[in-house]
């Protein structure tokens, strides 16, 4: 309480609680008992306390506004790669750090600065209300649009213009944060979604298979009868050193190039054109469920069945890995392989079909 405040400052000097709904004691233990008498707040009766409750609230609409500006700022300019150490969160992305830290300011200022107003500027007065029919009438509707009027002025929206004008800036920015966030939707994917890192095999310069788990070339040798083989893309024009967990992107380009082997009795491959990409009953299938995009694992070597672990959708790979059972809607696409001077399995051409679930502007 400022000391240069005079006693008729104080609540009690302005007849707190008189006539505001009190009732008198009664025997009837149920008696309505009121509502309890009401002191003015120090707000009602200082028109300085107003003034200061006043920028109050504005200043907290404003650091919202700022707060926005921040998260889109920080949207845009730091890097969704960076790791930062923050204690005692430990290592964790500097960019949802950031963007969290941003709009919670932002949304907790808007909430916190409307709170404060109500509690110190608008009217607290409690006004009993008699409980009345559901159904509203034209006199309900005229006492209703007059208390919306009479709130309204009572809450000094009109009058406290400094208020006004920051809540408004504050919750004009604040959509922004969630505009910005459509920039993510573009660019359309265009053809990325046809081809793979196999897409720069041809017949003159092709792409050797590498064992993901030991990284070495392969042979068709090496793969026996019934076993299931995984395999990455080998070295080519744009990739001299192969495809590399090292690599920045080798998360992207491993999910639609990951390879299945296996190696079947030419005798018992049901399909023509599947017995024509592979190689002495070596076929090279991708390893991306054609449903929702799960890894394929899974393996039956007496039916020759591929299973998908997630949803269960099953492919025949004797039979063009076609789908026998599950939720998948194509089969597994196929990559034409044969072998080089050296023996080594190549690939000569991309799959022969889109990897990977349904998209719209799918081909095939």
């Amino acid at each position: 309480m400022s000391q240069d405040m005079s006693d008729d400052k104080l609540p009690q000097a302005h007849g707190a609680g008189e006539g505001h709904g009190e009732v008198a004691a009664a025997d009837n233990p149920f008696a309505d008992p009121g509502l309890p008498p009401h002191e003015p707040r120090r707000t009602d009766i200082d028109e300085r306390a107003a003034k200061r409750a006043e920028r109050q609230v504005s200043l907290l609409f404003i650091v919202s506004m700022l707060a926005t500006v921040g998260f889109i700022a920080s949207y845009v300019a730091i890097d969704p790669a960076k790791i930062v150490y923050i204690f005692p969160l430990g290592h964790i992305s500097a960019l949802n750090f950031a963007l969290g830290m941003t709009l919670g300011v932002a949304l907790f200022c808007i909430g916190a600065g409307a709170v404060h107003w109500a509690r110190t500027l608008m009217s607290d007065v409690e006004l009993p209300a008699e409980r009345h029919p559901i159904e509203a009438d034209d006199e309900v509707r005229a006492d209703v649009i007059q208390q919306f009027k009479t709130g309204a002025g009572e809450s000094g929206f009109g009058r406290r213009k400094m208020i006004r004008n920051t809540l408004i800036g504050s919750m004009a920015l604040v959509p922004l944060s969630g505009v910005v966030l459509l920039r993510d939707l573009g660019p359309l994917p265009g053809t990325s979604l046809d081809t793979t890192a196999w897409k720069e095999a041809t017949p003159t310069d092709p792409i050797r298979l590498i064992n993901v788990n030991t990284n070495l070339p392969m042979k068709a040798e090496d793969i026996a009868v019934g076993s299931l083989t995984f395999a990455k893309p080998g070295p080519s024009a744009l990739r001299p050193d192969g495809l590399q967990e090292s690599d920045e992107d080798f998360q992207q380009v491993i999910a639609k190039s990951a390879l299945m082997l296996i190696r079947i009795q030419p005798s018992d491959i049901k399909d023509a054109k599947s017995a024509g990409l592979g190689f002495e009953g070596v076929l090279a299938y991708s390893k991306i469920c054609t449903h929702v995009g799960c890894p394929i694992s899974l393996y039956e070597q007496q039916t020759h069945h591929a299973l998908c672990p997630c949803h269960q959708s099953t492919f025949d790979l004797s039979d063009g890995a076609r789908v026998i059972f599950g939720p998948a809607g194509h089969p597994l696409p196929q990559l034409k392989i044969t072998t080089d001077a050296s023996g080594y399995l190549i690939a000569t051409q991309d799959f022969d079909l889109p990897v990977g679930p349904s998209f719209w502007e799918r081909n095939a």
